[in-house]
């Protein structure tokens, strides 16, 4: 191993574990240990501007669903989603002479059947009133593909006028349910939309008939049901995001149990057939900002944005030439240049600005950010990619400090000035993306296994921007070579 690379890692090593962010001394202190390593610290302005997100991809186990006002900037976000449902493993209904749910004819039917939308949290009042219009869709959505936030089911899988649409009109909070039982630590809230009985008999009688149509999520998606697309057609003041989603048929039917005493007892029984929404399938959300609120927010240049969802992020340009080719006068008083030294850290600092509204209604903070090259802004989340800490980093919000720290961005810096195409505006520029990362832990161990776009209700202005009127944001950089 050679004596410049422990040097190097010696010296980022003393640097994270510094409790100091200050690096007046940090040259000295490590060039009594290291006599032949001269550090050099400095720092540059960085510039910011805010940008509209546009469409992102749509890639979450989450739907959200309703109308909400942004009280900050007075913004209006609309989501609706669309998921297809699957057939559990192993599923079954009853031997069919176990029916007890018959039309005149002896036929099996349903007593009823409905679409459930449970959500585990929500934005808003609880007790606004919601509409939305639930639509089967006419055939189903592709795998495969990319779906982003504008993907709209309506223009290519809904047929006006004779594609099945369920209405309801709703509250977050279940005033149906008595106010004792929504307190239980097992009640999950939902939002219940009825179907027609008749589209619930459907499912049955096709498994008499064909039972190979529910042998997997495929063959139960392309021959009987291709999916629902939940639309928000009125109402303002709550957006659900809904965990999970549940087609449901009710029947009744003959089963045999056995008494204590050993002996059998026929009775009957209410049962339900589910099939889940799930990341097992396809799921997309539809999100709809308002553009003209978003377009006033990006022009604002006295600071810059993060919005989500699908909202406003910010742009960053880096000094890159600058940073890596700064002359510097050495101790012999000739002239060098940073070009050939080694970025051994490089921190960038993002301030946030407090909200100007508080309490229960104001929009989330961003927790999560990413930055990197505006590239990849696109192949990043495409491609499935994880922050590598290379070319990609993730920053979380600090609620002491009421910042983003960017610890080391060096390397990001050395590969866009040796990769970076001049002859692009873009080059030099990089994007702060809010997100959520998801991690798996084992042990001791914590990896990050992926990181998506934040759909939730968050939004935060943050220093920066050509007009600042709240200070400059600056990049510290500290430098090594060998004397």
């Amino acid at each position: 191993m050679s004596i410049k690379y422990l040097a190097g890692l010696l010296l980022a090593s003393l640097f994270v574990v510094s409790c100091d962010d200050t690096t007046d001394n940090i040259g000295s202190s490590l060039t009594d240990n290291i006599d032949k390593l001269n550090v050099m610290t400095d720092t540059f302005k960085v510039t910011t501007r805010s940008i509209e997100a546009g469409p992102v991809l749509s890639r979450s186990i989450t739907g959200y669903l309703g109308k909400v006002r942004d009280p900050e900037t007075g913004a209006y976000t609309t989501s609706n989603f669309m998921t297809q449902f699957y057939t559990p493993e192993g599923f079954t209904f009853p031997d069919k002479q176990n029916i007890i749910s018959l039309d005149d004819e002896g036929t099996p039917v349903a007593d009823s059947c409905d679409i459930r939308l449970y959500y585990t949290s929500f934005y808003g009042d609880s007790l606004a009133t919601m509409k939305l219009s639930a639509y089967e869709l006419s055939k189903p959505v592709e795998e495969g593909q990319k779906f982003y936030s504008n993907f709209n089911p309506e223009t290519e899988y809904i047929t006006p006028g004779s594609t099945l649409k369920a209405d309801k009109i709703y509250t977050l909070t279940d005033l149906n349910v008595d106010e004792s039982s929504r307190n239980e630590s097992n009640y999950m809230p939902s939002i219940r939309i009825s179907l027609d009985k008749k589209y619930g008999s459907k499912i049955i009688q096709e498994y008499y008939k064909n039972p190979g149509t529910f042998k997997n999520s495929y063959t139960f998606i392309h021959n009987l049901v291709p999916g629902f697309y939940f639309k928000t057609v009125g109402g303002i003041g709550s957006m659900a995001y809904i965990s999970l989603s549940q087609l449901n048929v009710y029947f009744r039917h003959k089963t045999t149990y056995t008494k204590t005493d050993g002996t059998k007892k026929d009775t009957i029984i209410t049962s339900m057939a589910s099939f889940p929404g799930t990341e097992e399938v396809l799921q997309t959300t539809n999100i709809s900002n308002d553009k003209a609120v978003l377009q006033k927010l990006v022009d604002d240049n006295t600071c810059t944005y993060i919005k989500s969802p699908a909202g406003i992020f910010t742009e960053m340009t880096l000094p890159v030439d600058e940073i890596v080719e700064k002359t510097y006068k050495g101790a012999d008083g000739k002239t060098y240049s940073h070009k050939n030294d080694t970025i051994n850290t490089a921190k960038v600092v993002l301030k946030r600005i407090n909200s100007t509204v508080s309490g229960k209604y104001a929009f989330g903070i961003p927790q999560t950010l990413l930055i990197l090259p505006k590239a990849d802004m696109r192949s990043f989340f495409e491609n499935n990619r994880i922050a590598d800490y290379k070319t990609s980093f993730l920053a979380t919000y600090s609620s002491t400090s009421n910042t983003y720290t960017f610890n080391n961005i060096g390397s990001l810096i050395k590969h866009m000035y040796l990769s970076g195409d001049r002859s692009k505006e873009d080059w030099n520029k990089v994007v702060i993306i809010p997100v959520t990362a998801s991690y798996n832990t084992s042990g001791s161990t914590v990896e990050l296994i992926s990181v998506n776009h934040d759909m939730s209700m968050s939004t935060t202005r943050l220093v920066g921007g050509s007009d600042s009127k709240y200070g400059d944001i600056e990049i510290s950089v500290i430098y090594s070579k060998f004397k």
